[in-house]
């Protein structure tokens, strides 16, 4: 982003990858990357949490998990929890 791109290639749910690699892991997750921007303050204009529901629905498709962070750990504000101090 610093260099000036102002697009990315990502996939639901991270799946896909390079036909051509032995064992390449696939594209980065869309709900990763938006978690990601989210996380920095850039705006995407995209819903993460419907991007979420998509990615969700593409897992069950498939019948088994894929290499989503997001999808396995959830959204950091949803993990990290502050302690009432006093």
């Amino acid at each position: 982003m610093e260099a000036g791109f102002t697009r990315f290639d990502s996939a639901f749910a991270g799946v896909g990858g390079c036909p051509f690699v032995p064992g390449a892991a696939g594209n980065i997750s869309t709900e990763d990357l938006l978690h990601m921007c989210e996380e920095m303050g850039v705006e995407t204009g995209i819903n993460l949490d419907h991007a979420l529901e998509i990615s969700r629905s593409v897992v069950g498709i498939l019948g088994h998990s894929t290499e989503s962070y997001l999808l396995r750990a959830g959204k950091s504000k949803d993990l990290i929890r502050v302690i009432p101090t006093g």
